[in-house]
């Protein structure tokens, strides 16, 4: 199936840090600390919003960045929380992980929500480390960085927009110079076996998704290639576009073609007639077809609405694209009563306890630490106090990483690497 795909980064908020603080109030003897926690760091929430189609925003927005929690203050005052940043998609969106390649939502009914990236907490004031030991700590957490990600989007397109008419009266081809869609194109009857779907775009920036209905409609070629599978795309088509070729040079009358197309239509009870229709007279650059188009205009009546074009030389495209996409808009959708919902499903997988850390040694001697839990330490970590330096040491010591360097061979006095920083190894 054709799939719309962009690749977006997000991040959730950093956690606010901790304050240090103490109480200096006139009659309270011994305040003690009263520094607050910092806030908790915005999630970055995909919601399904009905009236979008397609992910032509995504090509030119790549990032979300959610807010950052506030942080704490004196008198023990906890930072706000921030508002979770909501992020429109259309109904059908896959959001994969770029680099595990597990699936992270499926966004099928509208207002169904998924958190993408999670914010991180915030930074534990002063007043939480209070202990009968040491009443007055220096020591205050910074943020939790938020959850940061590469996903890929991918949306089970279906069709707004679906183009009817007999073979080779030129749909491919309409469909391959309105979008980006390559269908295969040939002076053939039934080039066209499996839907070709492609994103349309407007000049004014409304976009739109247009099916080729192959078989479903063409009685002589029913069923072939396709089946109940593309019943979805009928289903959410709001516009029928009929292509007629104009050019009368297969020998056949533009009336009696759409007349039974039309018929067809009738005949597989989607309630397809009940759709606006536009009428593409198409391959107007050749020279009988303004007779035919008078003569076929004459016999429809003042009634149906006629676009002369011609797709070869994508003249009168613009007019037509623009009233397409004003009857998407306008047009509400017409459900089927037998088209079964699909289950949604949950899976749970059991996943290792990832280590804690890794170590490595580079060229000049230097041991090199790494991994998520020991860099989220790091990070949280206020470096500019020299009990929180402390408190960061004992924590490393308890995950092991003193023992595990001396195996390695560290000896007093070797530099040691978390990211971008470098410390002395104290034996």
């Amino acid at each position: 199936m054709f799939v719309d795909q962009v690749k977006v980064y997000v991040k959730g908020g950093d956690g606010g840090n901790g304050a240090v603080s103490f109480r200096r109030e006139k009659y309270v003897p011994n305040g003690g600390p009263a520094g607050g926690d910092g806030g908790r760091g915005a999630n970055v929430v995909f919601v399904v919003e009905e009236g979008l189609r397609t992910l032509m925003d995504f090509r030119y927005q790549r990032h979300f960045k959610a807010p950052r929690g506030e942080h704490g203050t004196s008198k023990a005052q906890h930072g706000k929380g921030a508002e979770d940043m909501v992020v429109k998609v259309p109904p059908g969106t896959v959001v994969t992980d770029a680099d595990t390649g597990q699936v992270i939502a499926d966004l099928v009914t509208h207002g169904q929500q998924a958190i993408i990236a999670k914010g991180g907490r915030g930074g534990r004031g002063n007043m939480r480390f209070a202990t009968p030991a040491n009443p007055a700590p220096e020591i205050a957490e910074n943020g939790e960085p938020g959850q940061e990600r590469n996903i890929i989007m991918e949306l089970k397109l279906l069709a707004d927009v679906g183009l009817v008419g007999f073979p080779s009266v030129g749909k491919s081809t309409l469909l391959s110079v309105v979008s980006a869609a390559r269908p295969k194109i040939a002076e053939y009857h039934f080039t066209t076996i499996v839907p070709n779907l492609g994103v349309v775009e407007t000049e004014d920036g409304r976009s739109f998704v247009m099916a080729d209905l192959p078989g479903l409609i063409e009685g002589a070629h029913e069923g072939v290639g396709l089946g109940h599978q593309f019943l979805r795309h009928i289903e959410r088509t709001r516009v029928i576009v009929h292509v007629v070729d104009m050019s009368g040079l297969e020998g056949r009358d533009p009336y009696e073609d759409y007349v039974t197309i039309n018929k067809e239509l009738q005949e597989y009870n989607l309630r397809l007639t009940e759709r606006p229709q536009i009428v593409v007279a198409n391959k107007m650059d050749v020279p009988e077809a303004e007779e035919n188009l008078q003569a076929f205009r004459e016999k429809v009546g003042e009634d149906v609405r006629i676009f002369p074009i011609s797709a070869a030389s994508r003249q009168g495209l613009r007019d037509l694209l623009f009233t397409i996409a004003d009857l998407v808009d306008t047009t509400p959708e017409f459900p089927l009563e037998h088209v079964e919902q699909e289950e949604t499903r949950v899976m749970y997988k059991f996943e290792k306890e990832a280590p804690k850390f890794h170590i490595t040694r580079d060229s000049d001697g230097t041991f090199v630490l790494t991994g998520h839990d020991l860099e989220k330490l790091f990070k949280m970590t206020d470096f500019s106090r020299e009990e929180s330096i402390r408190r960061f040491a004992r924590q490393l010591r308890g995950m092991g990483v003193d023992d595990a360097l001396r195996e390695r061979g560290a000896k007093d006095g070797d530099t040691v690497r978390i990211m971008e920083y470098e410390f002395e190894f104290v034996d």
